[in-house]
């Protein structure tokens, strides 16, 4: 088995709080070439953290953007350029909140090297301290999953594509056929379109739940989770106003309207309007509740989160629904979204 093969990429912008961590369980990753960080024109001290590592660690190599061409998204921009740079015959792009756990590479890349996989991404396990991570976090993904099943993305047979640019580990020589980032250069969700390249191109891809080889905690604000989720749901749900329309539906039908209707026949049972419509219809909307809460906790353990967040699952109902409402409001009528610190314009 040929060694050192991976060159790692892996974007900055503003941060310092996160890219120690990540350089450092890179850094005692086998089978790589080298890593190179694409300062991103940070303004905090990400580009003083960088330097000093470098002395520790060989294998890596900063590069820094002082603009942003016509036509292009920070992030492509950052991972084309790095790209270009690279040595590696596998490429793996991954994000600045990201934390690998030892030996994951080795194990990814030898799955993808024995399955003759061209792509190989994962969902990674996601980091929630705060309610609201928890609320919205696990119910995001647990309805992406059933959006991009990974069977199905998985399936040569299936032209369902998609990918999580936190890890998204694929051959130069494939990256290179399909015309890389620069092919895609002004996509929000480069990573899907980058997957759904591949396929086209007939090409292998393997998507899977990574809990088990990396984990991130993706935004420390909710005011960023808000402006993140904005940017991206409108677009994972195929750019379709019905699409959002039934996610919105099926989360009032399933979600909302239960324990809506829980609470309102709870109240009148206890306040001595013991009807037996009543009464079937507490026990009706309780067990609807129950049944759903079971599912959920089963669907968010699959997905490597810890069973007790489907406690929040009404809080990130309430969130998810103004989250889908504003996405598209942003991308159909305002027709901009803004991301650490720039606008980009959806029109198109």
């Amino acid at each position: 088995m040929s060694q050192d093969v991976v060159s790692i990429i892996v974007p900055a912008r503003n941060e310092e709080a996160n890219i120690e961590r990540v350089l450092r369980s890179l850094a005692v990753q086998e089978r790589v070439r080298e890593i190179l960080v694409v300062d991103d024109k940070s303004e905090d001290r990400t580009a003083e953290i960088l330097e000093a590592m470098k002395a520790e660690m060989p294998l890596l190599r900063v590069l820094r953007i002082d603009s942003l061409p016509e036509g292009w998204l920070g992030k492509t921009y950052a991972v084309s350029v790095a790209a270009r740079e690279a040595a590696g015959d596998w490429l793996l792009f991954t994000d600045a909140d990201t934390e690998h756990l030892p030996g994951s590479l080795s194990a990814l890349l030898e799955r993808a090297e024995r399955e003759e996989a061209d792509l190989l991404s994962l969902s990674p396990g996601q980091i929630t301290p705060t309610w609201w991570e928890k609320a919205v976090i696990p119910l995001v993904y647990v309805s992406l999953a059933r959006l991009y099943r990974f069977e199905d993305v998985s399936n040569p047979r299936s032209p369902a594509a998609a990918a999580n640019g936190q890890y998204l580990l694929i051959r130069r020589a494939v990256y290179e056929r399909v015309g890389g980032h620069e092919a895609i250069r002004n996509e929000v969700l480069e990573d899907v379109e980058l997957a759904k390249r591949v396929k086209a191109a007939g090409g292998k891809v393997l998507f899977l739940p990574g809990a088990a080889w990396v984990r991130t905690r993706m935004y420390g604000r909710f005011g960023e989770m808000w402006a993140g989720w904005s940017k991206n749901l409108y677009l994972l749900y195929g750019r379709s106003l019905a699409r959002i329309l039934e996610a919105l539906g099926e989360l009032c039908a399933v979600d909302l309207l239960p324990q809506f209707f829980f609470i309102v026949l709870l109240m009148c049972l206890l306040s001595g309007r013991r009807s037996v419509i009543v009464l079937v219809g507490t026990l009706a909307s309780l067990l609807v509740i129950m049944v759903r809460h079971a599912r959920y906790m089963r669907a968010v353990t699959r997905l490597g989160f810890d069973s007790r967040v489907a406690a929040w699952r009404l809080e990130g109902a309430v969130i998810l629904a103004a989250l889908l409402v504003n996405s598209a409001i942003a991308h159909r009528l305002a027709h901009h979204v803004d991301w650490k610190g720039r606008r980009y314009s959806t029109r198109g």
